[in-house]
């Protein structure tokens, strides 16, 4: 065995529990397996108070024109319910995994920045708190998870319960974010030597592929979200339409968010049917490349697909005719994911615990939910069926006989690993009839009632033929899936204290995870078994007939200058993202507004803009200069060409703002039109981003005149640096769009 992976960065000081109290140890954690435990903990909790949610809305259907729930007490459990399991379940349980196992599948002692790991749990516990925070402030949001405006507006949605729902959204997008950004950098910069791309596990693969689709969705929403809380909060109309605002394009934002955010619940599902199933086979995975390339094209795929949410909207034969075309083609590479399953099992020597159990129901309910997908990219079909329970029974086939049976086959599978014992299999079996016989009979009737004319996001019905007996069945079926999770919760808490010990690898598995100790040590490994194949444990353990090599770049010799940029690279990429975002919205409206006042731009200073535009630009070439002087080990030039870009910023900052009180001197303001509420909201979120990174510089001129880069320590001012240039970069699209397009639009 080879000594201990030569990248694997030291983990920061954190209370283990023993010197100072287990509480302390878990709250001021940086481990990342203990963080894993938190995630899931946590989407555990939120878990029973969504399914709460859901058997109260179920009791309201059991039966034609009940009563037992208000009708706005039902919208607001209803909403509670989408946004929980959404953002408070799905997305915390597989980033729980995720953080827990991806480090250990790789060969790595820690994420790459743990205190950033530990910063984004604890928003994620901050931002569910402050979403329940809303029932005592008059209500909780009463909107449905998707917040369509006008409801959300308001005008409409008067209470606080909105404004806690965006508050929470913004803190748990910017930790989901942070959590992507550090799994990107885990995988690419801290794998054991070996490990190359081509040999990662596949739950790595989904992991990191699903890092990038949060880059990229996830600031939509923000974009998004951050209009709708001006327009309750500012008085601003961006989705007003009874002011000019657009509704639709909410929709747009919104789903363009929405629909990647299903395989952002989705792929990391993927992934653990992908350890699964081979290893209770006994078989490699059949098809590695096409499992992990299939995943790539997904994420691709999901991003021009959105529309299909918005056939109903008339979007036009053309639009129509593309989203149609898109839906159907991602069904493609799910397809061949399916297809590599089957294959996977097919001769193989099947073991039936209850982790290959799930993983099957996974195969089963997910293809139907796939199939019953297809039919919403014909228009047609989608126009007849898009309001009414088809589309619930749809969505919960795939992430519930989807993500979530994935996720127990992935937690069942796991266990051992995790706590040093094995989940009964007893109560496991019991646990797998009673998920999937309660889910049949709760959902798969939804499919009959929507076909039949039910429609969804109502809280009672007319006694019409067949809808009371078909909700009585979809509402028995949810109060025993409310049991399944019961037993499920009661094997966990057995088998903790009294279930068999797992020994250091149960299933005889060939992932790297299962070379160290059951549950892992805070270092992770003692060694790190040699990285040849994708089944380093099989190589190990069968010397005479090891797995074919197979060769590939390996993680980079200097990981600590890697992980910054890499860092900082994703950082960026998601940050274009929200900007690109706001630039959609300036267009859009700013040409709403040209064609009702042709006069709309003219309060604004071109040739003022121009001047302040150039200082900004020529603050990246003195930072490049400070990074240049730095790097010859000439710090007094540093400091003169650092301190230039400080001044040029600043330059840039009041120029901004004196271009700000000519036009509220001028009579535009926030609220005053739609272009004026794009100009501010995108000039100024520049703006904001200018003044963080003068901050930054202003910290490293004063760690620098302290004597901390004397020895050559130049990597926190090249990643500073690449964020300043990121946001001069920026300014030019700014800039180009609103003085020069702008005007023209």
């Amino acid at each position: 065995m080879n000594a201990p992976s030569s990248n694997a960065l030291p983990l920061p000081h954190a209370a283990t529990g023993q010197e100072t109290g287990w509480l302390y140890g878990w709250i001021t954690t940086v481990d990342h397996k203990r963080i894993g435990i938190l995630y899931l903990l946590s989407a555990m909790v939120f878990f029973v108070i969504g399914g709460l949610e859901a058997l109260l809305m179920r009791l309201q259907l059991a039966r034609p024109n009940n009563s037992l729930l208000s009708p706005d007490f039902y919208n607001q459990m209803f909403t509670m319910h989408g946004t929980t399991m959404i953002f408070l379940v799905g997305m915390p349980m597989l980033i729980g995994f995720a953080n827990y196992f991806v480090p250990l599948m790789i060969g790595a002692r820690d994420m790459a920045f743990p205190r950033l790991n530990a910063m984004s749990v604890w928003l994620l516990i901050f931002g569910g708190v402050l979403l329940y925070f809303s029932f005592v402030t008059g209500g909780a949001p009463a909107v449905g998870w998707f917040a369509y405006a006008p409801l959300s507006e308001q005008a409409f949605s008067s209470s606080q319960g909105v404004n806690y729902w965006i508050a929470s959204l913004l803190i748990l997008g910017v930790g989901s974010i942070a959590t992507a950004i550090n799994l990107i950098t885990t995988v690419v910069s801290l794998r054991a030597p070996g490990m190359t791309m081509r040999k990662l596990p596949l739950f790595v693969w989904m992991s990191f592929i699903t890092a990038f689709l949060i880059l990229f969705a996830l600031p939509a929403l923000n974009a998004a979200i951050v209009m709708l809380l001006m327009d309750r909060q500012l008085s601003s109309f961006f989705f007003g339409s009874f002011r000019g605002g657009s509704a639709i394009l909410w929709q747009h934002f919104f789903w363009t968010f929405g629909h990647p955010e299903v395989y952002i619940l989705a792929l990391p599902a993927f992934g653990m049917i992908s350890e699964v199933l081979p290893v209770f086979s006994r078989k490699p995975i059949f098809g590695y490349e096409f499992v992990a390339t299939s995943g790539v094209v997904i994420a691709l795929l999901s991003f021009g697909v959105w529309a299909h949410h918005m056939f109903a909207v008339g979007l036009g034969h053309m639009a129509d005719a593309f989203f149609a075309a898109s839906s159907m083609l991602i069904a493609i590479p799910t397809g061949v994911k399916i297809f590599n399953w089957i294959a996977t099992m097919w001769g193989g020597s099947l073991r039936f615990t209850t982790a290959m159990l799930f993983a099957v129901a996974f195969l089963v309910h997910f293809t139907i939910g796939g199939l019953s997908g297809i039919t919403f990219s014909a228009v047609p079909t989608n126009w007849q069926t898009t309001d009414t329970y088809y589309v619930v029974a749809h969505f919960h086939y795939v992430l519930i006989g989807g993500t979530l049976f994935g996720t127990y086959a992935g937690l069942y599978y796991w266990f051992p690993k995790m706590s040093g014992r094995m989940l009964s299999e007893r109560l496991g079996k019991w646990h797998f009839w009673l998920a999937v016989i309660s889910f049949d009979l709760t959902f798969f009737v939804q499919h009959i009632l929507g076909l039949i004319g039910m429609p969804r996001r109502i809280y009672t019905y007319p006694d019409i033929p067949h809808w009371a007996t078909l909700n009585m069945i979809s509402t028995v079926g949810a109060v025993l899936m409310g049991v399944s999770v019961l037993v499920l919760l009661a094997n966990i808490i057995w088998s903790l204290r009294h279930g068999q010990p797992a020994g250091d690898n149960p299933w005889k598995a060939w992932t790297l995870e299962w070379a160290t100790t059951s549950p892992p040590p805070e270092h992770n490994f003692e060694r790190v078994p040699p990285v040849r194949s994708r089944r380093p444990l099989w190589d190990l353990a069968h010397p005479e007939n090891p797995d074919p090599p197979i060769a590939g770049k390996t993680a980079p010799e200097s990981p600590y200058l890697e992980k910054n940029f890499v860092g900082m690279w994703s950082f960026i990429l998601t940050e274009a993202t929200f900007f690109i975002m706001l630039i959609i919205a300036f267009v859009y409206y700013t040409g709403s507004e040209r064609n009702k006042n042709p006069h709309a731009l003219a309060d604004l200073n071109l040739q003022a803009a121009s001047v302040f535009t150039v200082f900004l630009l020529l603050s990246s070439f003195t930072l490049w200069r400070a990074e240049k002087k730095l790097e010859q080990g000439r710090h007094k030039g540093f400091y003169v060409w650092l301190s230039a870009t400080i001044l040029l910023g600043l330059v840039f900052i009041l120029g901004q703002g004196r271009e700000y009180l000519g036009l509220f001197h001028r009579g535009v303001t926030f609220n005053n039109s739609l272009f004026a509420s794009s100009f501010f909201t995108l000039t100024g979120f520049h703006g904001l981003h200018v003044c963080v990174g003068l901050m930054g510089l202003l910290i490293v001129l004063a760690l620098g005149w302290a004597g901390d880069y004397k020895a050559g320590r130049t990597e926190a001012v090249r990643t500073l640096g690449l964020y300043w240039h990121f946001v001069d970069v920026v300014w030019i699209f700014v800039f180009t769009t609103v003085y020069l397009v702008g005007p023209r639009l």
